[in-house]
């Protein structure tokens, strides 16, 4: 079986000096995600991974990092190699690579990290198993072996499959393709959010400027978009698709009586999370 650990012996990278991080935080809703950063803004990347926790500090002592990024399903894709050396707490503040807003001096570790050449013919184009231990972000490298799933061509998604064809968790929007983001902040139209754990849906419209994308955010950020049904349940992923999707010259009347049929088609009020 073929692992990563197998590309490290081929480099003639000690297993033991390597320190394996997998990237996917989900303390900032609303935001960026790791994988989306590193595929649209590198630099906010390098900054983000820069940063850790104090706690994290033993699990991290180690010469190289080998780090890799969560992307929806769980995959786990392979985005470089750096030499790592801690500077110390975080010597004044700065903007957060993710929120945007103040990291405070001395709240973090800073950590040099310089790219390795090693390996770096694979980054964005290796897929590996991670397996079970997703909270376990940070592994050594002569632990747990990671078998190579898949070796790309080149880094590349899937196209946009159509409004009619799509269908998404909430947690995965923030990684979406940027074509698959444009096409959804384009449009507006009737959505169906559904509870994969309760078996419940929520019919709902969205109207604003941001289209679809605009509206689902919300609900990821929040949970519930201020919607009464909703609150009355516990947060869940829920799984959204689109109904119809409306022209620009449709009103929100129009898209109010479209809303309501959909309500009538599906029994969203009398047997789902719509309460009008």
């Amino acid at each position: 079986m073929l692992t990563f650990a197998t590309l490290l012996d081929l480099a003639g990278i000690a297993r033991s000096s390597v320190r394996l991080l997998r990237h996917q935080d989900n303390r900032h809703p609303g935001h960026p995600s790791p994988y989306a950063l590193w595929r649209d803004n590198r630099p906010r990347f390098e900054e983000y991974q820069a940063t850790q926790g104090f706690g994290d500090a033993l699990d991290l002592k180690a010469p190289i990092w080998a780090s890799f990024v969560g992307v929806p399903g769980r995959e786990t894709l392979f985005v470089g190699l750096y030499t790592a050396e801690l500077i110390g707490a975080l010597p004044e503040d700065r903007a957060h690579p993710i929120t945007g807003g103040i990291e405070p001096a001395g709240s973090c570790n800073l950590y040099r990290l310089d790219p390795k050449p090693e390996l770096s013919e694979y980054a964005g184009r290796l897929w590996i198993e991670w397996g079970k231990g997703y909270r376990a972000w940070i592994q050594r490298g002569d632990r747990v072996p990671k078998p190579i799933v898949e070796l790309r061509r080149a880094f590349g998604e899937d196209p946009f499959p159509g409004f009619s064809a799509l269908i998404l968790n909430l947690s995965e929007i923030e990684t979406i393709p940027a074509s698959w983001w444009a096409a959804l902040s384009s449009t507006r139209g009737i959505y169906l959010l559904s509870c994969p754990r309760t078996r419940e849906q929520y019919v709902g419209m969205a109207s604003g400027s941001d289209g679809f994308m605009g509206r689902w955010r919300e609900y990821f950020a929040t949970g519930h978009g201020g919607n009464i049904g909703l609150k009355s349940r516990d947060p869940s992923d829920y799984r959204v698709s689109i109904l119809e999707t409306v022209g620009s010259a449709a009103t929100v009347n129009d898209m109010l009586a479209l809303e309501t049929r959909w309500k009538t088609k599906l029994l969203s009020r009398e047997m789902g999370l719509n309460r009008n």
